[in-house]
């Protein structure tokens, strides 16, 4: 919580007690870690603060409120599911026997009486308090610090789970022994409950170095303020910061602002999409009384969500940096990459990478699928979008064809041993060679018919000298000495990618390490092989019926024999009549070019139907730069009408042809 330590000046012989205390009062024996099995995804929930801070809108009324609209409003449904409260809530004493009291006058029936309601929505609830003398409100309300076994046990017969444990009036006293004495005090309740570190990174050494093994989710950053300014600010502190974050331990930059009403849509969307690839908490900080339409649009997007969850449980890092324009990359658990080209400029600005930039490298297609708008394409590599000034666009990249994994732990493994010591990895655990040449894993990777694969080996390396494989398939040498640099850390899992050729059937691929560091820590093998897209027919857009545009063919690489230059202005279209031999779902492709950095969107309809609301036509660099956006529509058995209609002044981008497969 943004608040300067309160320090309050305390007696010598004090703050000997309250030491001593601290030291003596831990009679279970320390745990080593933390090792309580909660958090395997980022928490996803709601904290009042942002909204209410101390005043009086913070109470019983309030916080039952916010447990209704998780059930009414489908946010339960889409995984949250914490339901938290902030300082404000105790008398600023304890009772004769120590305790600490619920306000009446917020809560009448007590916590342990809200923490039921909220346990009857099928949802968890959460608490506050401090590690130290007293909160963080200037109101002084007790803390936690010498008090921390009867704390727990009292929050424990509330039914708590989950608790924000702050850093103020702190008395000096060492932020690791503070915070694994509550650490200790939570497990000895014998309750599972949540426990979130909020030291907001002042200490040394920082608390992600320590954090594991102490606590579920730690900030790493100050309070965040519902302006951009704040929110990137965040954002930049914690995305350097991925090799500490992983299932039960994450890096915390703060609660959501949106809905709040200080930033854009845009701005809330960019807010959102970074917190989800940082595999950051999905904290809710707004009023949801009062929140309008698009802020529940925003958070119950189950796209972005599952960035956020997804199961591999990797922080999201950045790819490239530049003057602003900033490209993040997270692998998620089935192979694909969630992808966020995030614009922190004033100005509108293409950005981009590629497949083999974020480790996605050796297929000859992908399919881009856009987060927010839902439109789909497909590219050979190239990822790319025009983004707004404060906006974010975020893909799920996915390779075309088919992949099958092959987990190092259960491949034959020579001089090497499987281990779990560093988090991130798929399966049960991952290979560390032993540090000699020749120490190696192999598999026996099933083909369906001969042909070129691409192997994609997951790998960590936490050195800063590249440790070099031999691949073989079959005893024959398919890549000398593939590359397996430095990743950063061993809790950061980069790919390294070869294409082979496989016999159908059974195969043997070996990696086998070629100096005497040995191999680097290897996770698993994917084997992906492309497959040919079923047949599609192909209608052009030069023989379509043309409202407001003209047929050129003054731009290289389209098909056909041109082209349909779209007027600018909206309502200017291209129909195409297709067929169809059943009734049922179609997947249309509209292949396209956009020499601007502008998105020309246009609306999708099919017998009159709209079937997509401005689907997006993203800038292609060039006008002789052809690229697809696909999206899946229903067609009638017979005739069919599709129509692309442009919906700005920009009209629509440069029409080739569309398919339908």
């Amino acid at each position: 919580m943004r608040r300067s330590p309160c320090l309050r000046p305390l007696s010598a012989a004090l703050i000997t007690v309250l030491l001593t205390a601290v030291t003596q009062i831990a009679t279970p024996p320390p745990a080593r870690a933390l090792e309580n099995g909660l958090a395997r995804t980022p928490p996803m929930g709601f904290n009042n603060w942002n909204t209410t801070h101390c005043t009086s809108t913070f109470n019983e009324a309030m916080i039952k409120s916010i447990a209704d609209i998780f059930v009414s409003r489908g946010l339960k449904d889409v995984g949250y599911q914490y339901v938290n409260i902030d300082d404000c809530w105790a008398l600023p004493q304890r009772d004769s026997q120590g305790n600490l009291v619920p306000d009446p006058a917020r809560f009448p029936n007590g916590i342990k009486g809200l923490a039921d309601y909220v346990h009857s929505k099928g949802l968890k609830f959460g608490i506050y308090t401090s590690a130290g003398t007293k909160t963080c409100n200037t109101a002084g309300f007790p803390g936690a610090l010498g008090h921390e076994y009867s704390d727990a046990r009292l929050f424990a017969s509330w039914g708590v789970d989950y608790l924000k444990y702050d850093n103020c009036n702190n008395q000096g006293v060492d932020a690791v022994q503070r915070y694994t004495t509550m650490r200790d005090a939570l497990k000895a309740t014998g309750r599972p409950i949540v426990y979130s570190i909020c030291e907001w990174g002042r200490s040394d050494p920082k608390v992600w170095t320590w954090g594991e093994d102490v606590g579920n989710l730690w900030r790493t950053t100050g309070d965040i303020s519902d302006n951009w300014t704040s929110m990137i600010g965040k954002a930049q502190a914690n995305r350097g910061l991925a090799q500490y974050a992983g299932p039960g331990h994450w890096n915390d930059p703060d609660m959501l602002e949106v809905g709040n009403g200080g930033m854009t849509a845009t701005e809330y969307r960019t807010h959102f999409s970074l917190w989800a690839i940082m595999s950051a908490p999905l904290l809710i900080g707004a009023d949801l009384r009062k929140v309008n339409d698009d802020t529940f649009t925003i958070l119950k997007n189950t796209d972005v969500i599952a960035v956020d969850q997804d199961p591999l449980g990797r922080q999201g890092t950045v790819i490239s940096s530049s003057n602003g324009l900033v490209v993040y990359s997270k692998v998620l658990a089935n192979g694909d990459r969630a992808v966020a080209l995030s614009n922190e400029t004033t100005a509108t600005a293409t950005i981009g990478t590629t497949a083999s930039a974020i480790g996605l490298g050796g297929s000859p297609q992908y399919t881009l699928k856009d987060l927010w708008t839902k439109s789909i394409r497909t590219t050979t590599g190239a990822i790319s979008a025009s983004v707004p000034p404060h906006g974010t666009v975020l893909y799920r990249v996915s390779r075309a064809g088919t992949s099958n994994r092959y987990e190092a732990e259960r491949g034959t493994i020579s001089q090497g041993v499987v281990e779990s010591n560093h988090s991130g990895f798929s399966g049960t655990g991952f290979v560390n060679y032993a540090n000699v040449t020749g120490s190696a894993v192999e598999w026996t990777v099933n083909a369906a018919q001969a042909g070129p694969a691409t192997l994609v080996f997951d790998y960590a390396n936490g050195t800063t000298t590249n440790r070099p494989m031999d691949v073989t398939v079959n005893g024959v040498l398919a890549a000398d000495e593939l590359s397996f640099p430095g990743s950063g850390a061993w809790s950061l899992w980069r790919t390294s990618v070869v294409t082979v050729n496989l016999n159908a059937g059974a195969n043997l691929v070996r990696a086998a390490a070629t100096t005497a560091n040995g191999g680097p820590n290897l996770d698993y093998l994917d084997v992906s092989v492309a497959t040919a897209p079923p047949p599609a027919t192909v209608y052009q857009a030069e023989n379509a019926t043309i409202s407001q545009g003209v047929v050129e063919s003054n731009h290289t690489g389209y098909t056909g024999t041109g082209f349909v230059n779209y007027d600018n202005v909206i309502g200017s279209y291209v129909q195409f009549t297709v067929n169809a031999a059943a009734t049922g779902p179609a997947t249309v492709t509209l292949r396209y070019a956009n020499g601007t950095t502008t998105n020309r969107p246009m609306d999708i309809t099919v017998n009159g139907t709209l079937a997509a609301d401005e689907l997006g036509f993203a800038g292609t660099s060039t006008w002789d730069n052809w690229q697809t956006a696909t999206l899946t529509v229903n067609l009638t058995a017979g005739a069919n009408t599709i129509r692309a209609t442009a919906t700005t002044v920009n009209g629509g981008p440069n029409l080739d042809q569309i398919s339908i497969g």
